[in-house]
C-alpha cells in the first residue's frame, strides 16, 4: 500500500488558488520532516518547500516564497500545500516526500499530483 497519498491537484485559472495534501499511511511520519517538489514538463525535480519533523520551521524555494505555504496537521497525518496566485510556470507534477533520518535525503515518496495552471 502506498505510504504517502497526495490529493487536491487539478486545473486551474492563472491566479486561483489551491490547497495539495499529502496524508501518510503510518503514524511514524509524523515527526518526520516533509517537503514538496515538483517536476515541471521536460525539467528535473525541484524543491518547493520543507517543513521540519519536529519544529514548526518552514522553507521555500525563492520562486514560491510568500505564496505557498507548507504546514502539517500531525493528528491527521497530513502536510499542506496552500498554493496562491499560481502562475502558468507553476504547472507541474507536484510530489511530497518524507525525510526520515533528518539528513534532507528523502526517502518515501507519494505517487505525484498533476497541477495545471491555465493562462
Amino acid at each position: 500500500h502506498a505510504l504517502l497519498v497526495e490529493g487536491g491537484g487539478g486545473l486551474v485559472q492563472i491566479v486561483d488558488s489551491l490547497r495539495l495534501f499529502c496524508t501518510a499511511s503510518e503514524p511514524r511520519f509524523a515527526t518526520y520532516a516533509m517537503c514538496w517538489v515538483l517536476r515541471a514538463p521536460g525539467k528535473d525535480l525541484e524543491f518547493v518547500a520543507r517543513i521540519s519533523g519536529s519544529e514548526p520551521k518552514t522553507f521555500y524555494a525563492y520562486a514560491v516564497e510568500g505564496r505557498f505555504t507548507i504546514s502539517r496537521d500531525r493528528d491527521k497525518n497530513t502536510v499542506y500545500l496552500q498554493m496562491n496566485s499560481l502562475q502558468p510556470e507553476d504547472t507541474a507534477v507536484y510530489y511530497c516526500a518524507a525525510d526520515s533520518i533528518g539528513t534532507r535525503v528523502y526517502d518515501y515518496w507519494g505517487q505525484g499530483i498533476q497541477v495545471t495552471v491555465a493562462s
